[in-house]
């Protein structure tokens, strides 16, 4: 073996080494500066070798950019629900039918439910070959490159004395800290929050680029083993060697020989869980022994020797102390109820949302009434119902505002809407920086600065809409109080760098209503410049795909107010992108003209998002279901089973990858 290979091996050792000392042991013995550095030598070692590729070094952790539809794999073991218990009564009696079942001693493994996305892994000689979601329990999603990011879990195992071939099961979870950040995140950009982390953890798992399961930073627990040559009998020693080999068991697992011990490890973990970093909803129960669990077997559904005791839903009683109103980028107002904070879930509560008016009518709300504050599957805290024996009958009944609170203007609600609205978008203080904080997004414009940085320069009268960023001059921002000359500096040139962000991102970095990410590239496949869309009509939208009425009527809108019209001209001067590029243009063709377009399995030339692309540069629409509108099915390989029943009922007309090249050619 040559030295640089060893180099690379002893890199790759080395840093796996300090991988698990950081997210399973949480005993870090390196800087986070020196792990990075570590990490770039190897990284660069890599580029400049790549006949020493390996898909489990460290390096690997980020994730590849290249999008994959997940393939369905069937589970060797098929992977069982549990049946749930909600009472200590319901518990013995899972106890005593064990005790009739096996008429021996038995021990009972207790453990914590944590509450995420139940996953399957498969290790050979010690590395780790697949990953599987549950799916139905038969066979579920293949998502090795998004669970290869997850830096809990292994690509390389521990020692030498685990089995050939063997499967590890557990949960993949997101932790509080990284759900509130994200949902902070989408809170900022008005968009849709994640109900709890169990939803944000698997709409992460399922993300089609693993880059951005990566920067999730998803944790995992492992409960469970299987294989042909198990290290022991007993389910908890056989953990305790996964714990060896580099797994990350969670502390809490815990063998009882007593009901009463089975209930004191449920009554403190019902008020300890809340102060865990990860969501849980219950406890776990599992006979010890294997051979014993063989005995017992299964029911038509569960396992004999297993089940789940489900915590019940947390509430706490509070005050509410008042309820103020937030208004969003778009005008959106929100009620907010303060509460005098309580503990819930392992955090402190002090606000809790109340939707709309209609929530606060249902709920009959009066100032100082005695509140329940629930999270419910661990959600985001929602007061579910007033204690109405402790109202005072002079408390003020909470009614919702008819003007906003920022700028006074009256406020204005669309019909079948819940959401009332300002209607003042140029002048209402919230709605201007929260449009100009829209703007400066990584996702939208890419320049340097937030919130804070937005009302520093609002208040100092330097900036009243976007286009006011475009005549800033760093020795003007540098004179703001804790303003540097180097971030002045950063701040002017990435307002300079931004010009070149292309259109579709300039689109819905102007923050119109209902245009996301996604309509926003529609948009500007569909007029590929700004004055064609200025210029479309309501039915001249609607005909693009995904534009409905609604949205349809907003982007009219929009266009038709002066002072928006002001700003984006005035971004025109500042040569901001307002046309698709030349390179974009040069492949759009109408070969796919009036031709709606079903995709449906995995495929080999290209990814799934990818035909999308070519669909839609084509004139082609993609549409999610087949009716009798559909022109083609695209086709690859395990195009499900429903789809492919239904195309052939209807006579649609099924073409692979080559076919559907040649019609572009």
């Amino acid at each position: 073996m040559n030295q640089i290979k060893q180099q690379i091996d002893a890199l790759r050792e080395e840093l796996n080494q300090h991988n698990y000392n950081y997210y399973v042991l949480s005993t870090p013995t390196i800087s986070d500066f020196d792990f990075d550095r570590k990490l770039k030598e190897l990284t660069d070692l890599e580029i400049q070798y790549p006949e020493y590729f390996d898909p489990n070094s460290p390096t690997q952790r980020v994730g590849s950019d290249i999008n994959k539809s997940f393939n369905q794999v069937v589970h060797k073991y098929p992977m069982l629900s549990l049946g749930n218990t909600y009472t200590e009564e319901e518990i013995t009696d899972f106890y005593n039918r064990v005790k009739k079942g096996l008429n021996d001693d038995f021990e009972i493994v207790c453990e914590l439910k944590y509450d995420g996305t139940s996953i399957s892994l498969t290790y050979i000689n010690g590395v780790l070959t697949q990953a599987v979601t549950r799916g139905d329990g038969v066979q579920g999603d293949d998502v090795t490159a998004n669970v290869r990011t997850i830096r809990s879990i292994p690509l390389r195992l521990h020692g030498t004395d685990y089995p050939a071939e063997f499967e590890i099961r557990g949960e993949i979870v997101m932790p509080w800290s990284v759900f509130d950040q994200i949902n902070k995140e989408r809170a900022e950009q008005e968009e849709a929050l994640f109900a709890n982390p169990r939803n944000a953890g698997s709409g992460t798992l399922k993300q089609q680029d693993p880059k951005i399961v990566a920067a999730r930073k998803l944790d995992s627990y492992l409960y469970f083993m299987l294989g042909e040559n198990l290290p022991t009998d007993g389910h908890y020693e056989n953990l305790m060697k996964a714990r060896e080999w580099g797994f990350k068991i969670s502390d809490a697992t815990k063998k009882c020989k007593t009901l009463d011990e089975i209930f004191a490890y449920i009554h403190y973990w019902d008020t300890e869980r809340k102060n865990l970093p990860v969501a849980t909803d219950g406890i776990v129960l599992k006979v010890n022994s294997l051979s014993q669990q063989r005995n017992l077997g299964y029911t038509s559904k569960f396992p004999r020797w297993a089940i789940a005791f489900k915590f019940q839903a947390e509430k706490a009683v509070t005050t509410l102390e008042s309820v103020s109103y937030q208004v969003g980028r778009t005008g959106a107002v929100t009620p907010v109820a303060n509460l005098k904070p309580v503990k819930l879930s392992g955090t402190t509560v002090k606000r809790a949302s109340l939707y709309n008016e209609d929530y606060i009518n249902l709920l009959d709300l009066h100032i100082n009434d005695q509140v329940y504050v629930e999270k419910g599957g661990e959600i985001i805290p929602k007061i579910t119902e007033v204690d109405l024996s402790k109202r005072n009958v002079f408390d003020e009944k909470v009614e919702f505002i008819k003007n906003c609170p920022e700028c006074g203007a009256p406020l204005v609600k669309d019909e079948g809407e819940a959401i009332y609205y300002c209607p003042n978008d140029t002048a209402c203080p919230p709605q201007i920086k929260g449009r100009i904080e829209h703007f400066l997004t990584r996702k939208a414009m890419n320049i340097a600065g937030g919130s804070e940085t937005v009302e520093h320069l609002y208040n100092a009268g330097y900036i009243h809409n976007i286009a006011d960023l475009y005549t800033l001059k760093w020795q003007d921002v540098s004179r703001l109080e804790r303003w540097a000359e180097k971030s002045a500096k950063n701040l002017i040139d990435s307002i300079h760098a931004s010009v070149s962000v292309p259109y579709e991102r300039v689109l819905y970095a102007l923050g119109i209503r209902y245009v996301g990410e996604t309509v926003a590239k529609k948009l500007a496949l569909a007029f590929p410049n700004i004055d064609l869309l200025e210029a479309a009509s309501v039915e001249e939208l609607v005909q693009v795909d995904e534009i409905g009425d609604r949205i349809a009527q907003s982007i009219v809108k929009y266009f038709s107010k002066d002072a928006n019209m002001e700003v984006v001209n005035k971004l025109r001067e500042f040569g901001i992108q307002f046309e698709l590029s030349e390179t974009i243009i040069a492949q759009r063709t109408d070969k796919l003209k009036g031709l709606s377009i079903v995709i449906s399995g995995t495929f080999e030339k290209h990814s799934r998002d990818e035909y999308k692309a070519m669909i839609e540069q084509n004139g082609g629409k993609n549409s999610g279901s087949i009716s009798s509108k559909t022109n083609y099915v695209l086709a690859g390989d395990n195009m499900g089973p429903a789809k492919l029943e239904k195309a052939e009922s209807l006579g649609v007309k099924i073409i692979d990858e080559e076919e559907f090249l040649k019609m572009l050619d």
